[in-house]
């Protein structure tokens, strides 16, 4: 492997697809118009979230359709469903809204300085590091899932069954995490629009795939959770496929191509400092997820299921900050990378405010009618009642859940996520420190989602703080 740095490399011409101020100014020809740069923020933050947004609301589609594919094979299976989720749930967040954070991040300020050669050498990395990190996420999940799923509970069948639909889906690790990464190096030139396309039409085909394959429609034979399993695998190659294509064909405004890489490490550490770092974030979430999730457990089945019901709302709210924050990664970074610290903050405060104000406006509905969401999943008296709690307790926090997430997206552009990084550290010792308090004291229901609440807004107000405080500019800038 050699080990050298792109900056011996000749520079690209000025005129690069980037439209680099500094590049144009050497030229001595004005600034080409490049929206991501000179535009007007919110229009253009809000023209690149919309695609994004839309391909993460079709995600929330598949995991309704395999939940009820899975349904309809039995309890047990939905059971089982229920043990793997959290890690399959861990395998996107890692790869699309950590690593791919970081993806983005370092092509969008090699662009914005105008070096078009080193963002194409930063997507042969890119690509590299999502074939590389599949492969180890797959090997850690088929070596320690068993025991994993046994520790949160799984027994007998329900583990038998976990296993075997794990060992299917997690042997597709690798084409998630390539899907993701080749996502990402489009959004870091400011394409939305075309991962946006291809994830949606692979979610369509997941969703037909799984039904067909898991539940045995037509001529096809019954496969059950492997199948959907399957139909996951089928459709997530398939987009990996298409991506490679696009890209190989110069189809974007960077070509990937293989032939001749010399891996270097100056070129994975540009993407690893920010990509590395920002897989911990989405990891404690998870495990706040999983502490929260024990604490109720031991109040009893009703209350679990009524947190669980809030749960899901929880979920929905991530992709809507994830679909403004990606959409922030690229303009923030391409203006750090033309020097324009000023601009790359006021993205940030935007995207931020955006989702804070999206999710506000979700939270005040379901604390006002709490019914319109709990009432979809039950009409059991003894659920309803702590899912309504919830809802109202929580609700109001949501706005601070969304500007904290989305802030952190942004700070992948700026290449400094160490803050918003350790305020999910600061938000998973809240919720383990605190909830073992209340264990210990015999706390309600509504304590717990009080608590919930409390973290949120904790979360949300402690990244905005390390996001102000964060130098994102060179000594002397802001």
């Amino acid at each position: 492997m050699q080990i050298q740095s792109l900056h011996m490399q000749p520079k690209p011409p000025v005129t690069t697809s980037a439209g680099s101020p500094a590049a144009a100014t050497a030229a001595g020809q004005p600034p080409p118009p490049n929206p991501l740069l000179r535009g007007p923020i919110l229009p253009t933050l809000l023209r690149l979230a919309l695609p994004n947004v839309l391909s993460m609301a079709m995600t929330v589609l598949v995991g309704i359709a395999e939940t009820y594919y899975i349904g309809l094979l039995g309890t047990e299976p939905l059971a089982a469903m229920a043990l793997v989720f959290p890690f399959a749930m861990l395998t996107g967040m890692m790869s699309a809204g950590a690593m791919g954070g970081g993806v983005s991040s370092a092509v969008s300020r090699a662009l914005g300085a105008g070096d078009a050669a080193r963002a194409a050498v930063l997507a042969q990395h890119a690509a590299l590091i999502g074939l590389l990190a599949g492969l180890v996420y797959t090997a850690l999940m088929l070596a320690a899932g068993p025991a994993l799923y046994r520790l949160l509970g799984g027994r007998d069948a329900v583990l038998t069954q976990a296993i075997g639909y794990a060992a299917v889906l997690f042997s597709g690790a690798v084409l998630v995490w390539l899907m993701n990464c080749l996502a990402s190096i489009l959004r870091g030139t400011g394409n939305m629009r075309t991962p946006s396309i291809v994830l949606l039409a692979s979610a369509g085909l997941q969703i037909v795939l799984g039904g067909t394959l898991g539940l045995g429609l037509g001529p096809v034979p019954r496969l059950g959770m492997t199948g959907v399993a399957l139909g996951h695998i089928l459709a997530t190659g398939a987009a990996v496929a298409w991506l490679w294509w696009y890209l190989a064909t110069g189809r974007g405004r960077l070509r990937l191509s293989l032939r001749g890489m010399q891996p270097r490490w100056p070129i994975f550490a540009d993407i690893l400092k920010v990509g590395a770092l920002a897989c911990l974030s989405p990891l404690q979430s998870v495990l706040a997820v999983l502490v929260f999730t024990g604490l109720v457990a031991r109040l009893g089945v009703q209350p679990l299921a009524g947190y669980g019901i809030g749960q899901r709302l929880e979920f929905l709210l991530i992709p809507i900050s994830f679909g403004v924050g990606v959409a922030s990664v690229p303009m923030v970074g391409m203006a750090i990378g033309a020097g324009l610290v000023a601009r790359a903050r006021r993205v940030a405060w935007t995207a931020g405010g955006v989702s804070a104000l999206n999710l506000g406006v979700i939270g005040a509905v379901v604390c006002i009618a709490p019914d319109l969401w709990a009432g979809l999943f039950t009409a059991d008296p003894a659920v309803l009642g702590p899912a309504r709690e919830y809802l109202r307790l929580a609700g109001p926090a949501f706005p601070f859940f969304g500007l904290g997430l989305t802030l952190y997206f942004a700070s992948q552009g700026s290449g400094k996520v160490l803050g918003p990084v350790l305020t999910s550290t600061l938000r998973l010792v809240l919720v383990a420190g605190a909830g073992a308090w209340l264990a210990a004291h015999d706390a309600a229901p509504a304590d717990y989602f009080m608590l919930v609440a409390i973290a949120m807004v904790v979360y949300g107000l402690s990244t905005a703080l390390a996001i102000r405080l964060t130098r994102w500019g060179k000594p002397g800038g802001n």
